[in-house]
């Protein structure tokens, strides 16, 4: 919070550490979250605690044995929901070793349990003493975020064997404590004095239940349950079940796919009014529905399910901005920025839900026509359609501020995000040599979502039987696409600017941006081929991804947040930009350099990829250096590895159409690549492939695959029959643009200058 004492608004300030590097356990199950060290405590006075909806309720838990800290040996956190901290007595005066074992067993959902076993190794019986210390002090999650203070405190009533703690600022948040094994418990403190015969055993369960607005949470598990049964574990199960199966011969994209494969399902949140999934965008601070990044990482996600692109879309929808309110930013037509419930929201926000994002409105147009192809029904995309159209209104009424036909954006009060593109820490955009831009800001990749965007509300016109309506949106995105070239591309430099700045100057940094604009498919193939070398110029490519902003730039540094830093998400989207342009010199080998060099940084992160990391050389620094502040399990970096394969296979479904393109360049290091039970709509395919080599089998009658260049109209392309098998090589058509995941058939078009298509952070 400020000096006033008002809290800074969403994600303008700079997260705290949460602990040591390496040394912070993250437990993640929908908005509940749990952040402890390596032995399993929670230390008063950082940022680590328990949190629910936003608040912190938990913000000490200590185990101490006869007074001391146990030593921690290890800690296993196979799944994202659950952990086993393994630790052990200190060896006693005169001793080596130490023959008492003890394993703290961690559950989070909707509250957290606990069980606590004791186990004497020794051949002699033993006495202890085990203490739990707990406190809470109900802050709001921002507060705690960025260190500025904590709560107001609570509460402490003690009764029999439960401790209930009560926030002094609001009674209607509580937490009650109760554990098993008759513990003496006494404000902020339970207590065993236990015995365990040689070679014996003991053990207690502790539970942990939160409140939330006066209403008791029911937690996502029984007391005694095995770990496989509770709520997290049926929902990781079922989410497992429903998707489709990715195998590949190389080990360290298996790994990572499996840990992408756990994340997303623990970061799924179901609405709490109609059940619908969304995801949340990463823990620890992003616990809750992101507009850019819940539509990004549903898109990416598509190739496992559509019901959480289905499900985000109806969630967002149902938010839409409806009035124009300063505070909020929140404009007809405009998409949501950001949901919060903590006890400050009011403070911060002016209310749940903040709107100042300029591109998540034009990215919630280019989901819904992506979700139909994909196999969205009919009905519930007609039913998207009225929100469809009033996001492309908010781009002409109130993205378009000037009239000049590109989309600007500028915060309403000093109270909004200063930068509200992807990159929306408060220094990101930055001219080539370092000096700040100024708003109203007209983003480099933002133009090519608008541009997606209205190609998208063409196609589904043309198929809902509107000419007109299709036509229009045809030309706004052609005038688009004309006036981003001119405006946009630097022809001394060979890239796109990254903006245009409030008097209509090209910001004229190299930053990762220009490769969103491959992505989209607005780029031209004259400017693409240029941009192609530049963007794998090691000042550029880091080795193990692309920096978010050149090091020949003066405001370049690798340890920044947004200038010079990797984000996996952003190497993922740069890899299927470039796939789409892969007719293009020097575009496959950069892309398979990026992807593979992605996959090389996750295996160093156990599998993992977080957030974020620091953008220095791999020459320089192998394995990569961690950004300290990083979110991990986060959306999108979880889900980029999943745009990495689709990419690679260049799979472009439409069911609609019953179509299946494929246009593969798999690295050599992946070696063979399988997506077994992939679901279109009716109909489920197995894909096959290696290299520039695919096969699809299972196709139903009368659909087709295509491979690159040939036409996506069912008349010409090939037919099958089902259990029916289609094989064919890449690059049949040397010239020919492959589809990718993107806007349909906009990029590299046949004809230059004219679309022949169908159609954060300071956090």
């Amino acid at each position: 919070m400020d000096q006033s004492g008002v809290p800074q608004v969403l994600n303008s300030g700079e997260p705290v550490l949460t602990g040591p590097a390496g040394e912070v356990v993250t437990l993640v199950d929908g908005s509940t979250f749990c952040l402890s060290d390596g032995a399993g405590d929670v230390i008063p006075g950082t940022a680590q605690g328990l949190f629910v909806r936003d608040a912190r309720v938990l913000s000490r838990w200590e185990l101490r044995l006869d007074g001391h800290r146990p030593q921690p040996l290890t800690v296993r956190a196979p799944d994202a929901y659950a952990a086993r901290f393994v630790l052990r007595r200190p060896p006693l005066p005169g001793l080596a070793d130490s023959t008492l074992l003890l394993v703290r067993e961690r559950l989070v959902g909707e509250g957290l349990r606990e069980t606590i076993m004791v186990r004497n190794l020794g051949a002699e019986a033993t006495t202890c003493v085990l203490t739990l210390f707990a406190e809470a002090d109900f802050a709001d999650l921002f507060t705690v975020k960025e260190g500025r203070g904590t709560g107001g405190g609570a509460e402490i009533v003690v009764t029999g064997h439960e401790m209930q703690l009560t926030s002094r600022g609001d009674a209607g948040r509580r937490l009650r404590i109760t554990a098993s094994a008759d513990p003496l418990v006494t404000p902020g403190c339970l207590s065993w004095r236990i015995v365990i015969s040689a070679k014996g055993q003991w053990s207690t369960e502790v539970v942990m239940e939160p409140m939330a607005a006066g209403r008791w949470i029911a937690p996502g598990f029984r007391r005694g349950e095995h770990l496989d049964s509770s709520a997290a574990a049926r929902k990781l199960r079922a989410w497992r079940q429903a998707s489709t199966g990715v195998e590949v011969t190389d080990p360290a994209l298996a790994a990572v796919l499996e840990r992408t494969e756990i994340d997303l399902g623990a970061l799924q949140i179901p609405d709490p009014h109609t059940g619908r999934p969304f995801v949340a965008a990463g823990a620890p601070w992003f616990m809750t529905l992101f507009g850019r990044d819940s539509l990004l990482t549903a898109w990416m996600v598509l190739p496992l399910d559509l019901t959480l692109a289905i499900g985000t879309l109806q969630t967002l929808a149902a938010a839409q901005g409806r009035t124009v309110n300063p505070v909020t930013e929140e404009e007809p037509g405009r998409i949501l920025h950001e949901l919060r419930r903590g006890p400050d929201s009011d403070r911060a926000l002016g209310g749940s839900y903040y709107y100042g994002s300029v591109d998540a409105t034009p990215l919630f147009v280019m989901l819904t026509a992506e979700a139909w192809r994909w196999g969205a029904d009919e009905t519930t995309v007609r039913q998207l359609l009225p929100a469809v159209d009033a996001a492309l209104d908010w781009l002409d009424r109130y993205g378009d501020r000037d009239g000049d036909g590109f989309v600007e954006y500028q915060r309403a009060t000093d109270r909004g995000l200063a930068n509200q593109g992807w990159k929306d820490s408060f220094d990101a955009i930055t001219f080539a040599d370092g000096t700040p831009a100024r708003t109203p800001m007209a983003l480099c990749e933002v133009q090519g979502y608008a541009y997606a965007a209205w190609l998208a509300r063409a196609e589904l016109a043309e198929a809902f039987h509107d000419p007109e309506r299709a036509a229009r949106c045809r030309e706004r995105a052609r005038r688009l696409r004309e006036a981003f070239a001119e405006r946009f591309w630097l022809p001394d430099r060979g890239w796109y600017a990254l903006a245009l700045d409030g008097a209509k100057r090209p910001v004229d940094a190299l930053a990762s941006n220009s490769a969103h604009a491959l992505w989209t498919g607005i780029a031209l193939d004259e400017h693409a081929a240029v941009l192609i070398e530049r963007l794998a110029d090691p000042s550029m490519d880091s080795g193990y991804g692309l920096r978010t902003l050149s090091a020949g730039m003066a405001a370049f540094n690798p340890m920044s947040y947004h200038n010079g830093s990797v984000w996996p998400h952003d190497t993922a989207i740069a890899v299927a930009g470039l796939l789409r342009y892969a007719h293009l010199p020097g575009a496959i080998e950069l892309a398979h350099r990026l992807a593979v060099g992605l996959i090389d940084a996750a295996a160093t992160f156990g599998g993992r990829l977080p957030e974020l990391f620091c953008g220095f050389g791999r020459d320089e620094f192998t394995p990569p250096v961690p950004y300290p502040t990083s979110c991990s399990p986060q959306a999108w970096a979880a889900a980029a590895p999943l745009l990495l394969v689709r990419a690679a296979l260049g799979l472009d479904p439409h069911v609609p159409r019953r179509t299946v393109r494929l246009a593969p360049h798999l690295p050599a290091q992946w070696g063979r690549l399988t997506l077994s039970d992939l679901r279109l709509g009716p109909a489920t395919v197995r894909i096959t492939a290696a290299g520039d080599q695919a096969e699809v089998t299972g196709m139903p009658v009368g659909w087709t695959t295509d491979g690159p260049g040939s036409a996506p109209e069912p008349a010409t392309g090939r037919t099958s029959g089902p259990g029916s098998t289609t094989r064919w090589p890449a690059g049949a058509e040397p010239g020919g643009a492959p589809p990718v995941p993107t806007a349909r058939d906009a990029a590299a078009p046949a004809e230059p200058g004219g679309p022949d298509a169908l159609a954060d952070r300071g956090r």
